[in-house]
Formats: structure tokens, sequence, C-alpha cells
């Protein structure tokens, strides 16, 4: 078997744009751990961080589209595509749960466990795919979601169950005779959960949050390529945020902070090198997500998520001292084996769209887009100009 490198990364943008996309999402983790209290809580109004953040998206979005276009044309083309406009406000809300609920979870969960628990999504965004693209996978592309499903199942359990040996190496293990010795002193993972998936609130928010990531990634992607694959990407984005901005607005609204969320206290709070980095790189991560639905696949972005893993652990090791147990090991060994046998049959999704070579190229096409659609307007003005001079005649 050899690997398909030309189907996995039709260019090498979208090489780049992997790596881009992983390199962010570990930083996350990693920023928002950071980030919190010794008792692993957030001295600042997580709602406002993630609302900020779309503000910031929007902003970025909008000065792209306008280095080479006017103001006047992002407004006109908004109004045009109102009903793409629309459509994203399914995945806005979506993100807007799982962006929300990643600040619980990493507050329960240790980064690399919670990265573990969230490749639950990779089935399911397979089923996804299937239906909403109707693109069937093969017997060899099932195979790599599965094990891909099975090595993160190997986070939960208890090797010691097996069989009895002192000298067993699996997390549950270790923070067990931590918690018979009274301690567990983890670094930031202090009274987090490290054995992976139980029975829980935890466990609720865990699934809810996958069950948002798989809709969200696939749909986002069905109106990239398909309903809306004749609009501008920056404009598109405009779209995810501005809607966005009104789900998680929506949220302090409902919980009765949208007034004192804003307050110069709450806002002190977020002005520290901590939150703004968490605010900055996730608005790198909804720009780089963009991209790489519209120019590769949400099934490849479901490895590329599972590939963080390893960079994550080690990362986490290092920054926090949070142990690699042979659980730890043995997943990220299976979806590593999993990751490899879906390169040599990827999936392959392009719709209406073809990947550019470079990020010039990607500029180019865009700029020939946007003319033909303004001579495509222009024609049909000069065209509404003749009736209404035969009906003047008449």
């Amino acid at each position: 078997m050899t690997t398909n490198w030309r189907e996995l990364f039709p260019t090498k943008l979208t090489f780049i744009i992997f790596l881009l996309y992983m390199s962010l999402f570990i930083g996350q983790g990693i920023f928002v751990t950071a980030s919190q209290e010794s008792n692993n809580s957030y001295s600042y109004n997580t709602v406002t961080v993630v609302l900020l953040t779309e503000v910031f998206k929007l902003i970025v979005s909008s000065c792209l589209y306008c280095r080479e276009n006017s103001l006047a044309s992002l407004v006109r083309d908004v109004r045009k595509d109102r009903s793409v406009l629309v459509a994203y406000m399914v995945p806005a809300f979506l993100y807007c749960l799982y962006n929300n609920l990643a600040f619980v979870n990493l507050a329960t969960f240790d980064p690399t466990t919670y990265y573990l628990l969230l490749q639950l999504r990779v089935v399911v965004t397979g089923i996804l795919f299937q239906i909403i693209f109707k693109k069937y996978l093969s017997q060899r592309q099932w195979m790599s979601l599965i094990l891909l499903t099975l090595g993160c199942m190997l986070k939960q359990v208890d090797l010691g169950s097996f069989y009895n040996d002192t000298n067993d190496d699996s997390e549950a293990a270790a923070i067990q005779a931590d918690r018979t010795n009274g301690t567990l002193s983890l670094g930031k993972g202090l009274d987090k959960n490290m054995t992976g998936f139980d029975f829980s609130i935890s466990a609720v928010f865990i699934l809810a949050q996958t069950i948002c990531s798989c809709l969200a990634g696939v749909y986002n992607e069905y109106l990239l390529k398909d309903k809306g694959a004749d609009v501008n990407i920056f404009v598109q984005n405009v779209f995810m945020y501005l809607d966005s901005i009104v789900c998680n607005a929506a949220i302090l609204l409902i919980r009765g902070e949208l007034l004192d969320a804003f307050s110069a206290h709450n806002m002190q709070s977020i002005m520290r090198f901590s939150v703004i980095i968490i605010i900055v790189n996730n608005a790198a991560i909804g720009i780089v997500t963009s991209f790489f639905l519209k120019y590769m696949n949400s099934i490849l972005k479901t490895f590329a998520s599972a590939l963080e893993l390893l960079f994550t652990a080690v990362l986490c090791y290092f920054l926090f001292a949070i142990p690699i147990y042979l659980n730890t090991a043995l997943a990220i060994a299976v979806v590593s084996y999993a990751i490899y046998l879906y390169t040599q049959s990827p999936v392959i999704n392009l719709g209406k769209v073809r990947p550019p070579a470079s990020l010039s190229e990607a500029t180019s096409n865009q700029k020939a887009k946007d003319r033909e659609d303004r001579e495509h307007r222009r024609k049909l003005l000069d065209e509404q100009g003749d009736t209404d001079l035969e009906m003047d005649m008449v």
C-alpha cells in the first residue's frame, strides 16, 4: 500500500492549511488550560471571550475582503446572498455551543483526554458526510474511522483489570493510587478527569460538543462547496461570524449577563495576554477552518484533530506536568495507525471547488469571480435600462 499524497493534499497550499489548522488547534487547548486558575475555574466571562472572538473574526474577514473590494461591495454581496446568510445560522449556532462547551470541558478534562474524547465524532462525521454529500465511504475508509474511534476508547481502559500487576502504568490505576494516598499532584491537571469517559454531567457536555462539531463541520462544508460555492469565501466568513455574534449575544441575554459582560471589571479580566492570545488564536482557527473545509473535507478534518493528540500530550507533559500514561500511549498508537490507513484511500470531495496551488492563485481566482459577478450585474442593469427605454418609447 502506498500513501496517496496527491489525493490527500491536491496542492501545496492544502498541505500548509492542514498543518496550520492542526497547530492552531493544539495551541487552543493549551492556551485555555494555561488561562485557568489553580482550581480550574476562569477569572473571566468565557461567553464574552467567545463573542469578542467572533467580532474579531468578522473584522479580519471584512478587512481581507476589502483589500480588493469596497465596503459598499461587501454590503451589496451580503444583501444579494442573504439566503446563504440565513443558512449559516445553523453552523453558527452549533459552533457557538461548541466554543462555549470547550471552556466547560477543558475545566473538567486535561487537554489530552479532552482531544481523545472528541474523537468520538469521527464515525458520526462519516455517517453525516454520506447522508449530506451522497458519497459512500469504502471499506478501508470505514476501517480507519472505526480504528480511530477504538483508539480513543483505549484512553478509559483500566489495564489493571486485565491482570494483577503492581506495575500497572494506566492512568486509572495511577490516579486511584494517588487518591488512596490522599494526593493528586498534576500541576494544571489538578482534580481534572484523566480517566476518560464516565456517566456524568461531564459526559453529557462532551457528547454535546462532539455532536455540535460533527453537524457544524459537515454542514459548513456543504455551504462552502455547494449552496454557497459561488459566494466569496470571505463573504461567507462574514455570514458565519455575523450569525455567531447573534447566537453568543443571545446566550448572554438568556443568562442575564449581556450588559455586565462588557463592564469595566469583566473587560479588565479579559485584557490580559493569556486571554487575548485565546481570542487571536481562535479567530485564526475559524478563518483557517473555512479554507480547510472549502479545499479539503470534514473527514480529513477529523483526522487532523486526531493527529493533534500526539503533540498535545507531549506539550502538556512539559508545560503542565501532566503525565503520559500507558493508556494514552496505546491510544495515540492506534490513532496514528488509523491515520496511516486512511492515507491509503482518502476521501475526495471537491464539490464545485478546485483547490488553488497557492494563496496568490486563490486570490486571483476570487478576483476573476468577482469581476464576472460585477459584469453580470452590469449586464442585467443595462438590459433593464434597455427595457425601460423601450417601454418609454411605446
